[in-house]
């Protein structure tokens, strides 16, 4: 071999050397970078992974401190407290739950503070309830207290009320007028008189009947203008009128009744004496006449006489 291919095979093997050195660090670099890259992708999945279960969670919380701070609001509105403010931080509880978005580490760090920061204003509100509980005992207290005193008030007005009716039924009944010394007479055609007794009148004896009375002293009536009507029934106990003599109709208990004469007086509790005529113009039926004598719409004396 010549001395020059001696010289050249080291040269060959040297390069072979240097080639295959390279190609190591170039495999050493690439698994290098390859071993970096998949921990920094490692890194990353876990990251991604715990952002992950940290925004569940935190949508877990939103989901509780929603819950709670509706029990809130019911409460407090039941009891007649201001929710306003409240009803504003669950629209912004929902707003925040409905967002689809994945939070950042940031976002998720402040939106826990916002969180404890509900909570806070949900445990204010607790004692904000338990006054507003007090509160309403006391008025309930106060009402029941009021009702009672109410009641009391209208049973003792009801039995004012049924007092002073009482009390009215026996003004009324006690101001009655009543007619006293009742006599009734015949009056023949020569004007004579005859005032009746256990005797029969006799036809022949009546041109006019008169009935007289004086209404007895009453206290209790009150002065004024008075009806006074006076009517003759019949043995048949049919009434004797004659419109075109002064007789005519009166109401009693709600129904239209006739009387034979009338006058109106003004009642002074003088006592006088009224006199009352009537001219029949036929003979009476025989038998027993009774004589009804009436002021305004009640009865105040009654007596009988007998015709043959």
């Amino acid at each position: 071999m010549s001395e020059y291919a001696q010289e050249q095979e080291p040269k060959k093997d040297q390069g072979k050397n240097i080639i295959i050195i390279v190609l190591a660090l170039l495999v050493i670099i690439s698994g290098i970078k390859l071993y970096t890259d998949y921990v920094d992708r490692s890194k990353k999945s876990e990251e991604i992974l715990l952002l992950s279960t940290e925004n569940s969670e935190l949508n877990k919380r939103l989901d509780s401190v929603y819950y709670q701070l509706e029990l809130r609001i019911q409460e407090i509105e039941k009891l007649g407290g201001d929710i306003d403010n409240l009803e504003e931080l669950r629209d912004q509880l929902i707003t925040e739950r409905n967002a689809s978005r994945q939070r950042s580490a940031n976002e998720i760090a402040a939106l826990n503070q916002k969180i404890n920061e509900y909570n806070s204003i949900i445990t204010n509100k607790d004692q904000e309830i338990l006054e507003l509980r007090a509160m309403n005992q006391q008025l309930f207290s106060e009402n029941q207290d009021l009702r009672t005193t109410q009641a009391q008030i209208e049973e003792e007005v009801a039995e004012l009320s049924l007092e002073k009716e009482n009390l009215q039924a026996k003004v009324d009944v006690a101001s009655k007028l009543r007619a006293e010394n009742i006599t009734i007479s015949a009056i023949n055609r020569r004007g004579k008189e005859r005032v009746e007794t256990t005797k029969d009148f006799k036809n022949r004896q009546i041109e006019r009947i008169k009935v007289s009375f004086n209404l007895a002293n009453n206290e209790v009536a009150l002065n004024g203008p008075r009806n006074i009507y006076v009517q003759i029934l019949d043995p048949n106990n049919q009434p004797i009128f004659d419109v075109a003599k002064g007789s005519g109709t009166f109401m009693l208990e709600g129904a239209e009744e006739f009387y034979t004469v009338k006058q109106d007086i003004i009642f002074d509790n003088s006592g006088e004496e009224l006199s009352f005529y009537y001219e029949k113009g036929t003979d009476y039926l025989s038998g027993d006449h009774q004589v009804l004598i009436f002021v305004d719409n009640y009865q105040v004396g009654s007596k009988s006489f007998s015709v043959k």
